[in-house]
């Protein structure tokens, strides 16, 4: 076998390492799933081996879960034929519940990550041990990819743990550190980092176990079944918050809680059998085939430098300097330091200097208290940020990164100021969200190093880094911009210069919908209900509130005078000034804007009722239905509007970018995948209906409607274009 080892000792312990030949994390693939069936059977069927230990082979973790490339692009993905589909997905299922019976104790070694299939795998051994690693992660996180856990996890973890503690786990895609893990009972034991094989073999010696628990004839599951008194509220009220997450745009959940629900009340063949049915059927549908191809395969590529330039040599930034210490460049600095970036963080004063730093101390202490960072560690990187006024501190920088106000004349003061300290070659870059790069070039003395580099707040949290391109960008920067992202682990994708570049201005059609319907009559509440239940994060007007109101005025007006008499008011306009300007509310930074935050939950301003009469209040199903794809139909002709103008020319960063940057709803596998899916005609039709009844912001650009009479897709037509460029 290449991707299993086996050394039996003298004690009769088959030690099974795990070691994926050419890859540095260990992955379910194709091979790895053949092969499954060969290591199950020597283990059974050799009288020499009386029991068997599992472990990785791999510095880096224990097993990462299913190769996701080969299941999308394998016969899991469909193609027609459901029985050659099942006997595929069931292909892991029947390998590991032949593990489990194969009259021989089998422990596992966890000496590192073990997430997905990977988890899975253990589950199916009769003794779990994982070593005391804070870098350890044991989860089952496929919800976040379309998916459920489809190698036992929805039956094993249950009868584990009982159903709502499981339930709880996989529909979040959650996972535990070591002690968390044993606490919840997943694992057995947490022994001392590189003692997991031998405590394995102890286990073995010592007499262990070779039946699991649903295999013994008094097994009872945990908290009771669903027709028990306790735990049949596990399913009514489960039901419920499922059905409140999703909105019912996720198959995957839905389909989750069917196979645990079924699945309990069998033994545990028929379970098994009943969780590969549900877990074909939801790999079947778009949604999961497009959360798979968006945010796992197009994400590692872009994460990886799939567009970046060819031919120019890797660079490594070594120091990097950040003007600007709020909140924005406090988290640049912070990301930075974890990434063993030296930076430099100036402001214009002293104090606003140490307020940044201290934001990252306040950040590095949370890593800290939970382990991830020894003292001395955390002493080092702490180290690595000087809060400084002094702008000759720049002097050896591979990078300047501005973060300081969206005003021209202050980033073009300091573009020159921090220009002057820098060597050839050292590129420049503004975190700007709207204003665009060209423009701000024209304070540079070297335009071909001057760059867009757009983070999301909060930058510890958001992954994000959106690259904007001026006339004059040289390639050279380009690339070092993107080994700087990659270096500080962001995913980066590459726009070219517009207002608003491509988030922001795709984002801001979202906000001002919202604005729109409250100025057509529709009341607050079902605004922003409408919003939630399309899948974006929030509504509309509570999501206004978050960016703050008094910015959004400031953007429209910074517009308007850069625009002319091109300029055309966004609806709402009058709304939001009568707000900032005459009332004072700004939004959540200052705890007024549509909703109040003096109390909590927060709830609507009902002073809102007054700017705006409520018209609309009665929802029924066809109007709900009809709202929430005027909400998503509006971004998605913003981004086919961005595409066409040349501002971005890649499915794969458009729908990365989109879900990633502004939270557009995942499950539609990004806007151009949900274009895609809807198809063009549909598409370019439905479109057309709101631009007759809302306007010409509705109106498609003239490649849908080429796209469409060729019965093209964009995936289909542009995928590869970039690279062949």
């Amino acid at each position: 076998m290449e991707n299993f080892k086996i050394d039996v000792d003298a004690d009769g312990i088959a030690l099974v390492t795990f070691d994926v030949p050419g890859r540095s994390m260990n992955t379910l693939t194709a091979k790895v799933m053949d092969e499954l069936p060969q290591l199950v059977e020597r283990i059974k069927t050799d009288d020499a081996i009386k029991g068997a230990v599992i472990t990785s082979g791999k510095a880096s973790g224990f097993c990462a879960g299913a190769d996701l490339g080969d299941m999308a692009g394998g016969s899991l993905a469909g193609g027609g034929d459901l029985q050659a589909a099942f006997d595929a997905g069931w292909k892991m299922n029947g390998s590991l519940r032949a593990l489990e019976t194969c009259g021989k104790p089998v422990a596992a070694a966890i000496n590192g990550l073990a997430l997905g299939g990977g988890l899975e795998l253990t589950l199916a051994c009769h003794y779990r041990l994982v070593e005391d690693d804070s870098k350890i992660q044991l989860g089952l996180p496929e919800i976040k990819v379309g998916l459920f856990p489809g190698g036992g996890g929805t039956q094993r973890l249950t009868r584990l743990i009982g159903v709502q503690a499981a339930m709880t786990a996989m529909s979040a895609g959650s996972s535990w550190r070591p002690n968390d893990a044993k606490g919840a009972g997943v694992v057995h034991e947490v022994v001392a980092k590189g003692g997991s094989v031998e405590a394995a073999k102890a286990w073995i010696k010592g007499g262990g176990k070779s039946v699991q628990p649903w295999d013994d004839k008094s097994f009872k599951q945990p908290g009771g079944g669903p027709y028990h008194p306790a735990g049949i509220q596990n399913f009514l009220v489960g039901n419920a918050m499922i059905r409140k997450q999703s909105y019912g745009n996720y198959p995957a959940v839905i389909n989750l809680m069917k196979a645990v629900y079924e699945g309990i009340q069998v033994p545990m063949d028929a379970a098994l059998r009943i969780e590969t049915r549900y877990f074909i059927k939801t790999l079947m549908t778009p949604q999961a085939q497009g959360m798979i191809r968006s945010l796992f395969l197009s994400k590692q590529e872009l994460d990886k430098g799939a567009v970046r330039p060819a031919g120019i040599p890797a660079s490594d930034a070594k120091k990097v300097t950040v003007i600007g210490a709020g909140m924005m460049g406090a988290g640049i600095a912070y990301v930075q330091a974890l990434a063993g970036i030296q930076t430099i963080l100036i402001d214009r004063t002293q104090e606003d200097a140490d307020k940044g730093k201290a934001h990252v101390e306040e950040l590095l202490k949370k890593r800290l208290s939970r382990g991830q960072l020894t003292q001395d560690k955390y002493d080092a990187l702490l180290a690595s940020v000087v809060a400084t006024t002094d702008y000759d501190q720049i002097k050896g920088s591979d990078l300047v990164i501005e973060a300081v106000f969206e005003n021209r004349e202050i980033k073009a003061d300091v573009t020159k100021r921090a220009e002057a300290q820098l060597e050839a070659g050292a590129v420049f870059g503004s975190n700007t969200s709207t204003l665009p790069i060209t423009g701000l070039a024209e304070a540079s003395v070297r335009p071909e190093d001057f760059i867009g580099i757009h983070f999301f707040s909060p930058v510890d949290k958001m992954m994000l880094v959106e690259i904007i391109l001026g006339e004059k960008t040289g390639q050279a920067a380009i690339a070092k911009t993107l080994d700087y992202v990659m270096k500080i682990k962001k995913t980066p994708i590459i726009v070219n210069d517009g207002r608003g570049f491509y988030t922001s201005r795709c984002f801001g059609t979202y906000v001002a919908e919202g604005l729109a319907m409250l100025e057509e009559g529709y009341a607050p509440a079902l605004i922003d209900n409408i919003g939630r239940m399309t899948g974006m994060p929030r509504g509309p007007l509570e999501m206004h509130d978050d960016v703050a109101l008094d910015l959004s005025m400031k953007v429209s007006k910074q517009t308007a005078l850069d625009l002319g008499d091109k300029y055309v008011p966004l609806a709402g306009a009058e709304i939001i000034r009568t707000m900032v300007e005459d009332l004072g509310r700004y939004g959540r930074k200052n705890g007024k804007g549509f909703y109040d935050y003096d109390v909590k939950p927060k709830k609507l301003w009902s002073g809102l009722a007054e700017l705006a009469p409520v018209k609309i209040n009665d929802s029924t199903p066809e109007l709900v239905e009809d709202q929430k794809q005027r909400l998503l139909y509006r971004q998605a002709v913003e981004v086919a509007r961005c595409w066409e103008e040349g501002v971005i020319d890649d499915p794969r960063e458009a729908d990365v970018g989109a879900i990633l940057a502004w939270g557009f709803a995942p499950w539609t596998g990004g806007p151009i995948t949900y274009i895609d899916q809807i198809g063009l005609k549909a598409f370019v039709a439905q479109a057309d209906d709101y631009a007759a009844r809302y306007g010409d912001r509705f109106k498609v650009p003239q490649l849908l409607r080429d796209m469409a009479a060729k019965n093209e897709t964009f995936y289909g037509r542009f995928t590869g274009a970039k690279a062949a460029a």
